[in-house]
């Protein structure tokens, strides 16, 4: 599979969110979605992001867009993060990888020092199942301006 970049076909998806409710990309079909992927709930980092994301919230609404997260972690695990940061969005538990590896989100990191396969942070703003956006260097503290500064 190619590199996904500005102006490619968003690859179809099909995952569950924590409630176990199906979400796919047909759904978005003439709406602007924000998918960001992150390595794990309840780390410094993804935690910030998912925070963000969610003080903005209204403001990304309010500019028609609909925002869901991806991870490998567990439907469990995402309920309780959703609880526990009162996240108004939905998380697909991505446990096989497969929309991760779709998008391009799964490789080499490295980490003091140590290099290691795992998810990249990754954000893509898609409308019309395009690409429009593609964050690659995700400013975690301040994603939704980021996000907001980029589309308009």
């Amino acid at each position: 599979m190619s590199e996904l970049k500005e102006g490619s076909d968003a690859p179809d998806f099909k995952g569950l969110d924590q409630n176990d409710k199906s979400i796919s990309l047909s759904q978005f079909s003439g709406k602007k979605l924000v998918l960001y992927f992150y390595p794990k709930d309840n780390t410094p980092g993804c935690t910030k992001e998912s925070c963000n994301l969610r003080d903005n919230y209204s403001d990304l609404l309010g500019k028609g867009y609909s925002i869901v997260g991806v991870s490998a972690d567990s439907a469990a695990k995402h309920q309780n993060f959703i609880a526990k940061y009162e996240l108004p969005f939905p998380l697909i538990a991505d446990v096989d990888k497969e929309i991760i590896s779709a998008y391009g989100c799964w490789g080499l990191k490295k980490f003091m020092g140590r290099e290691y396969e795992g998810i990249l942070r990754k954000t893509f703003v898609i409308e019309n199942n395009k690409i429009v956006k593609l964050f690659e260097k995700v400013k975690t503290n301040d994603h939704a301006k980021q996000i907001l500064e980029a589309m308009n």
